[in-house]
């Protein structure tokens, strides 16, 4: 998923090309700017060459062709770069580009620039997530549907409550992306090893600058071997996935004909098979599910490239660079494939409820149970109704029947007290509560997120 173009189906996210070769050097260029303005705003460098260079630091007017030439000259991803910037400069400026820094200091602080920017796409994605879901939840809040457990029947419940769930998992998350930004977003500025040797007394003072010209944070200790932090980004990603997966296959199985609760978005002309001409396929479902997969299979490789040697490695920001660049992409992909297909889904409310009553009332065994309890007792009520369940199914007969044939039950519980125990809306517990509760705390999660954005 992370190569292929978004189908045409689905709106792209814009986190893709975020991750371009242009992107990648525009971010570059954006943190020597505020490496020379910090250290001109510090004495240690003139104010005029920080002017000048944070003018020029534009991608427009750099010529490609030289950088290109010089990255096969140099193999350096950074200095072909420095050189075109410093030969744009006018006067003695470009002298001044660079001052102190090593190259780790400004492409990790750039690929954080470029995280903080995915960041904000990732949170208005699941601010739409929560919103359309709030609606979805206040929408089937009484849609009555077998609660499944092990795969098979346990009590009702509502799909409102289902969504519900999703809810708060999503909330979860967003409460945890949050508390991440000010571990996530540094500016890291040590030089060759992170002691600053370069820059002396003034450079944990010129990253702070940096850091509040760029609306980031400062790290502690500028250290090339801490990625911790991008770590547990791809951490969260990967959970965030998880979940979006989870809500995938779930979404795919109810799908199933077997099933026919809901389906997804199909639009007109959409061809499920070449050979097969009826098939409506959970295609945004499926690749919901297998992108979560490959998100998740990116964070061992986030941790592995945590294990830096010595005072850097570049082997480890290669690894790392590609775990969050996979990981973002794809999950990009993922939330707005799910906003899709939340916003289009179809639910079946009537086959929903065909499906509960497929045990002829079985499902209701739990209610009668704990009613017939309150009069004999709860473990003497359960080993009868348990009989009785297991006669109803193997038998093949109404459980209604069976329990108004066995005198332990009929001796306290009449016919309508059966009644009333077998129908599914009397058993649902706070389901219709939690859906409307956690449709309005999505709401107010998504209005939170909005405010916040930029």
């Amino acid at each position: 998923m992370q190569n292929e173009p978004t189908s045409l189906r689905v709106k792209d996210p814009g986190i893709r090309i975020l991750f371009s070769d242009e992107s990648r050097l525009q971010s570059w260029l954006d943190v020597e700017a505020a490496l020379a303005q910090a250290q001109a705003s510090l004495g240690i460098i003139p104010n005029d060459a920080a002017k000048e260079i944070t003018s020029k630091a534009k991608l427009r007017f750099l010529n490609m062709g030289a950088i290109q030439r010089g990255l096969k000259h140099t193999g350096h991803q950074l200095v072909p770069l420095i050189w075109e910037l410093d030969r744009i400069c006018d006067g003695e400026a470009g002298g001044y580009v660079h001052w102190g820094a090593t190259t780790q200091n400004i492409t990790q602080t750039g690929r954080i620039l470029i995280l903080k920017r995915v960041h904000n796409i990732i949170l208005g994605q699941l601010a739409d997530l929560l919103d359309i879901t709030a609606d979805l939840a206040e929408l089937t809040k009484e849609y009555f549907l077998p609660g499944r457990t092990h795969g098979q029947h346990a009590v009702p419940i509502t799909f409102g409550f289902k969504v519900a769930v999703w809810i708060d998992e999503i909330s979860n998350h967003v409460m945890r992306f949050s508390e991440c930004e000010k571990r996530l977003f540094l500016v890291m500025l040590g030089g060759a090893t992170g002691t600053a040797a370069s820059l002396g007394d003034t450079g944990l003072s010129t990253q702070d600058e940096m850091a509040e010209l760029l609306g980031m944070h400062s790290m502690k200790i500028p250290a090339r071997t801490m990625s911790d932090h991008l770590a547990e980004y791809v951490s969260l990603l990967g959970m965030l996935s998880a979940t979006a997966g989870k809500i995938g296959r779930e979404l795919y199985t109810l799908m199933k004909q077997e099933f026919g609760e809901l389906e997804e978005p199909v639009p007109e002309g959409t061809v499920g098979s070449s050979t097969m001409p009826q098939k409506r396929n959970p295609k945004l479902a499926q690749d919901i599910i297998a992108g979560a997969a490959i998100v998740r299979s990116l964070v061992p490789l986030a941790f592995e490239a945590m294990l830096t040697e010595h005072e850097a490695d570049r082997t480890t920001s290669i690894m790392m660079n590609r775990a969050i660049e996979e990981a973002c992409i794809t999950t990009g992909d993922i939330l707005q494939r799910l906003v899709s297909l939340f916003s289009g889904i179809k639910v079946f409310p009537d086959r929903m409820r065909r499906n509960l009553e497929l045990s002829d009332g079985l499902i209701m065994a739990e209610s009668v149970m704990l009613d017939l309890g309150k009069l004999i007792g709860r473990q003497k009520a359960h080993d009868i109704v348990y009989d009785c369940a297991q006669t109803a199914f193997l038998k093949g007969k109404p459980f209604r029947n069976v329990l108004s044939a066995n005198n332990e039950v009929s001796s306290h519980l009449t016919p309508d007290d059966i009644d009333r125990l077998l129908n599914p809306s009397n058993h649902i517990g706070v389901c219709i509560q939690l859906a409307e509760t956690h449709a309005a705390n999505a709401r107010t999660v998504s209005s939170r997120l909005r405010g916040r954005l930029i």
